[in-house]
């Protein structure tokens, strides 16, 4: 069995990967951290939770523990499509260089430019960024891509869901052609493929597990639900998620529930919270120091429930989560990889369930298709007596003896109008009990004749 002293790591790196309590590498670090070492490009893919972060830290660090930075002109930079993922990195960092000297920097939104510009200034052994806030302090003059030996691009495709590409092939074209890169991707798309043709120089591939693949150790399983009415859906729906909430009983200790848009996470902690679960949300339009300590508290076991968007279901690094809750049905068949990928890492067991209403057959039927194997479908908990919904009985009250009216006398027929000759003014009188003479007259003539 391969250890990390057959890696070729620094003796540092070897002493800060024991106090870390790291013993024996996974594949993906097998794989590329060898050739890394050599300075070849290595395209890596693997599934999430594989210790990906790992595979290209290690050899940075080792690689980089020789040599000084210059002010503005990083030595390496590595790109991650969230601020959660690159927040993690940046930890991995702390972890893998305690004994190392290394200087690094952060550039990711919701941070004030100030205080990134001044460690900046100061010169970074490592630069850390999310595209956007990359090329924004390149536009402002506040950096200089042209000294960076190292480039990492990590999620590839997820940066490709997000519409990063573009900015990835600009960011390419800033750095030196004489450049190091590493690139790690879940799945190889077509336009992924084609990037790593163009910036990769002969890269040594390593595929650890078959693309979009789920992790043998979780249990899959999903709950057919349709709604009573339309308008009551999105009620009844949340109602059997707290139903399956509750049907995990301890088993679930802490759990992810993913939504497909952000308004619904929102309602769906609102909800959660409502009905007495320790629930928070987390997504893309909130402040990153709410999210952070969001995280925070998720992984201190603090908060049981993180409902979230897909920013989350990517490269978060909390090892014991033990569920996974899809309450939506993910538009992109390679996201339900990435969500479950969340619980059941580093070979513990877990847990998904995925809630399914008649619209989403389609795209359920693309997830089996992906991961070419049936979700074994279960019952839905509301249907247990014990969980089903008691509807509460009619308040039937006694029915109350009319009141009886007093008999009212018989309306008298009203009393017929005297006829008044045609000449007063007490009322108009009609033609029918009334005939003026000229057409009498007339109408005798016609009988005559």
């Amino acid at each position: 069995m391969t250890s990390f002293s057959d890696l070729g790591l620094a003796p540092k790196v070897l002493r800060a990967v024991s106090d870390a309590g790291y013993e024996t590498p996974t594949p993906i670090q097998t794989g590329a951290i060898p050739p890394a070492l050599e300075g070849r490009d290595v395209l890596g893919i693997a599934q999430t939770g594989t210790g990906k972060t790992a595979g290209f830290v290690l050899p940075m660090v080792t690689m980089l523990a020789r040599g000084r930075a210059r002010a503005r002109m990083p030595r390496s930079l590595v790109l991650c499509p969230t601020r959660e993922l690159a927040a993690q990195v940046a930890e991995n960092f702390d972890t893998y260089s305690q004994h190392v000297k290394l200087t690094k920097a952060l550039l990711i939104g919701g941070v004030s430019f100030k205080e990134q510009d001044i460690l900046i200034d100061k010169g970074v052994d490592v630069l850390i960024a999310t595209p956007g806030r990359l090329l924004d302090h390149f536009e402002r003059g506040k950096l200089l891509l042209t000294g960076v030996q190292i480039m990492v691009v990590d999620e590839a495709d997820r940066m490709l869901d997000m519409g990063f590409i573009p900015d990835i092939e600009r960011i390419f074209g800033l750095t030196p052609f004489t450049r190091q890169t590493l690139f790690f991707s879940a799945t190889m798309a077509p336009e992924i493929e084609r990037i790593t043709n163009t910036f990769l120089s002969n890269p040594e591939r390593i595929e650890v597990a078959r693309q979009a693949t789920a992790s043998e150790t979780i249990e899959q399983a999903v709950v057919m639900f349709k709604g009573s009415r339309r308008d009551r859906t999105a009620k009844e729906k949340r109602a059997v998620l707290r139903a399956i909430i509750e049907a995990e009983g301890d088993a679930c200790t802490n759990a992810i529930i993913f939504c497909n848009r952000k308004t619904d996470v929102d309602i769906l902690s609102k909800s959660l919270k409502k009905h007495g679960f320790n629930a928070a949300p987390i997504h893309g339009d909130l402040e990153q120091s709410q999210r952070t300590r969001t995280l925070d508290s998720f992984r201190d076991k603090e908060l049981k429930l993180l409902v979230a968007s897909d920013v989350a279901a990517r490269g978060l690094d909390i090892p014991s989560v033990s569920h996974v809750f899809n309450f939506d049905v993910p538009g992109h068949a390679e996201d339900y990889v990435h969500r479950i990928g969340r619980t059941g890492r580093a070979g513990r067991e877990g847990k998904a369930i995925m809630i399914c209403e008649p619209r989403d057959k389609k795209a359920l039927a693309a997830v089996e298709n992906l991961i070419a194997k049936d979700i074994p479908r279960v019952d839905n908990p509301m249907n247990a007596p014990e969980l089903a919904p008691k509807r509460e009985p009619r308040e039937t009250e006694p029915r109350k003896a009319k009141k009886q009216e007093p008999k009212q006398e018989p309306k008298q027929a009203p009393k017929p109008r005297s006829k008044k000759p045609r000449g007063e003014k007490e009322g108009v009188v009609g033609m029918g009990d009334h005939m003026p003479s000229f057409i009498a007259k007339s109408f005798d003539d016609r009988m005559a004749s």
